[in-house]
């Protein structure tokens, strides 16, 4: 895969992906030929209903789980057929990702947490302890990168995992409810770094969110609905 994005196939890209769940008997259609195409540096959002598959979307996207049918493509290269070893690697490079239980080490500080990213590629010197520095200083925790998980608030162990996300300068950043435990006023400053950061590293962004005006913040605003995706 090369560094740079086809814009021609968009960095993102997302061809009828279908998942199915089985409840017993029953077969839970989730996707049902959902496409996806993101641009370079684009921010879109997705809302749906609870348990209409956004986060089975994003971890398709991610790589974490494979479609039923359908193909992924990350930077014009197909992301089915690619070794889990192999595909772990590209992941570290090419996806950047947050969540909404932050998903930080209680035992790592705040830098530490961040560098865990680069740890995936290989030995961390002083450049990556430094990006990993200015990147909390970016996210406005430069006193605070010494301090645990446990003392940081919500919407700081947040901005970590933002920090985190953006270490290895991802291609795109998937956003997975970054919000959902935080104030609102919290939740806004939060968005605010999350396209900030993005924008200024020319990184796209997937936001899933519940809510209407961060939503509507991004360049393209998408719903789930039925199993695919459509104009919000």
């Amino acid at each position: 895969m090369s560094d740079r994005p086809n814009n021609h196939h968009g960095v993102l890209k997302a061809v009828g992906l279908r998942k199915d769940y089985r409840s017993g008997d029953r077969v839970i259609e989730v996707l049902r030929g959902a496409d996806l195409l993101v641009a370079a540096g684009e921010a879109v959002s997705i809302r749906g209903e609870s348990g209409s598959g956004k986060t089975t979307l994003l971890n398709l996207l991610a790589g974490l789980d494979a479609p039923d049918t359908g193909e992924i493509q990350w930077a014009g290269a197909r992301v089915s057929g690619v070794s889990p070893g192999s595909l772990a690697g590209l992941r570290a490079r090419f996806v950047g990702m947050v969540f909404q239980a932050y998903y930080l080490v209680p035992e790592l500080d705040a830098r530490a947490n961040v560098l865990l990213a680069r740890r995936i590629l290989g030995p961390v010197g002083a450049a990556e302890r430094e990006r990993a520095g200015e990147l909390l200083a970016r996210m406005g925790l430069a006193e605070r990168a010494h301090h645990l998980p446990s003392q940081l608030s919500g919407g700081e162990c947040q901005r970590v995992a933002i920090a985190r996300a953006l270490m290895n300068r991802p291609q795109v950043v998937l956003a997975d409810e970054p919000t959902g435990n935080l104030d609102e006023r919290t939740g806004d400053l939060v968005i605010e770094l999350l396209l900030g950061a993005g924008r200024e590293q020319g990184a796209a962004l997937v936001l899933v969110t519940h809510n209407p005006q961060h939503a509507a913040r991004c360049d393209r605003p998408l719903l789930l609905h039925d199993g695919v995706l459509r104009p919000a």
